[in-house]
């Protein structure tokens, strides 16, 4: 069906709804994840439980309109509720993230053509991973993994991904590539549970380890016709959309440090000679630590949530008919995401390693584990490069000049 005025779905937007309400459905889920993040961290254990939960309780369609069974959730009511969960395990909302943007593609597209299929398949507890980036002697304005067309409804899938986040995890997978009989730039929806694929998780770096980022290969790997989407339809503000799931994961982090490290402090029993205190959560220069820790935990949530927003107006101006505020709409939405990312990745990383003054020796123990939120944080820092960000915004500031909305990254030609 082509919904032939985009007004006659404003009453299916997803504009918002009770947060605490939305956000007590899953903290139960969220307090169970918590008790096990540090387990699955030194054991670099899989959360497939954890992730199979909250998709059985809808989380995976808190941004559905309510009229097709979701929670009508905001996007700031998402990353704010992504943030409680990063909280809980940083590495889960990461996962996470192709599932919302595809969803988010998904809410976009409804302005022009019925998506309830796909709302009803998000209801049903299907999660969708991410399969974009490819690595390697790949240059700039390329893509390797092509979409083989026939002439039959079904369509082939040939190619290589990596950084493949929350895909071994997935119903779907989000891919991008290209099409061999036209060479157009394609999204194409996969079911992820196909002999033509396969997943690895082979991701190496230091942090965010149990994401389930890593390889997929795809060997003709099938994908219906109509899955095929033309890349220029994806929405606009999708590069915003993927740093604000980032901020979400940097500001749990520094409330779980905060958290984690204030539960230290609590129990510890040895002082030192020179301290403030003969016990030690009585030391002002602890509860100090403490406090600035704990004060930039609120910060950083609020800098995550504030920087939604104007995603969410570039969301609803997508149904408002009007090229130009749908236009000054994303703009902001890319800016004010970036202004949040420079902001909150120098403000994590300081965060996460000076909450542990509150601590001595001990602190760095590895049964603690206290150094996985630094990590965390420092791995999710590095997926956008933030100097560029800040470049970006200054250039704006300057001479008005226009964000970009999609980059690559690859070798020059």
């Amino acid at each position: 069906m082509t919904i032939q005025n985009p007004l006659d779905v404003l009453d299916e937007l997803s504009t918002g709804t009770n947060y605490e309400q939305l956000a007590s459905r899953f903290r139960p889920i969220f307090d169970n994840i918590r008790e096990g993040a540090l387990q699955r961290e030194q054991d670099r254990a899989l959360p497939y439980d954890q992730i199979k939960q909250l998709a059985a309780a809808g989380f995976g369609a808190v941004r559905v309109p309510v009229r097709f069974g979701g929670a009508g959730a905001s996007l700031p009511q998402l990353v704010e509720l992504l943030t409680e969960l990063a909280e809980a395990d940083s590495n889960i909302p990461q996962a996470l993230r192709g599932h919302f943007a595809f969803v988010e593609d998904r809410l976009n597209a409804h302005a022009t053509s019925d998506q309830s299929l796909w709302f009803e398949r998000f209801v049903a507890g299907d999660l969708v991973g991410n399969a974009w980036t490819e690595v390697g002697n790949v240059v700039i304005g390329d893509v390797i993994t092509k979409v083989h067309v026939s002439g039959d409804d079904q369509w082939k899938v040939t190619g290589q991904k990596y950084y493949s986040t929350g895909s071994i995890f997935a119903d779907w997978i989000d891919l991008f590539a290209q099409r061999t009989d036209n060479d157009e730039f394609v999204i194409a929806a996969i079911p992820a549970r196909q002999a033509g694929i396969t997943h690895h998780d082979d991701w190496d770096g230091f942090g965010q380890r149990t994401t389930g980022s890593g390889t997929s290969i795809y060997d003709n790997a099938l994908v219906d016709a109509d899955h095929v989407y033309d890349f220029s339809t994806r929405f606009k503000y999708q590069t915003a959309f993927y740093q604000l799931t980032l901020l979400a994961v940097l500001a749990g982090n520094v409330r779980a440090a905060a958290r984690e490290v204030a539960a230290q402090a609590r129990g510890r029993k040895r002082v030192y000679s020179h301290g403030a205190a003969p016990v030690w959560n009585q030391d002002p220069q602890i509860q100090q630590v403490i406090g600035e820790a704990t004060a930039r935990g609120f910060a950083a949530t609020a800098i995550a949530v504030r920087s939604a927003e104007a995603s969410q107006r570039a969301y609803e101006a997508r149904f408002s008919g009007d090229a130009e505020v749908e236009l000054q709409a994303n703009i902001d939405a890319e800016l004010d995401s970036a202004q949040g990312q420079v902001v909150l990745v120098e403000l994590s990383l300081q965060a996460t390693s000076e909450v542990l003054n509150a601590l001595g020796a001990s602190g760095v123990s590895d049964t603690k584990g206290l150094d996985r939120f630094w990590r965390n944080s420092r791995t999710a820092s590095s997926h956008n490069p933030v100097v560029f960000k800040a470049r970006i915004i200054g250039d704006w500031a300057i001479n008005g000049t226009e964000p970009p909305y999609v980059w690559q990254i690859g070798s020059q030609k």
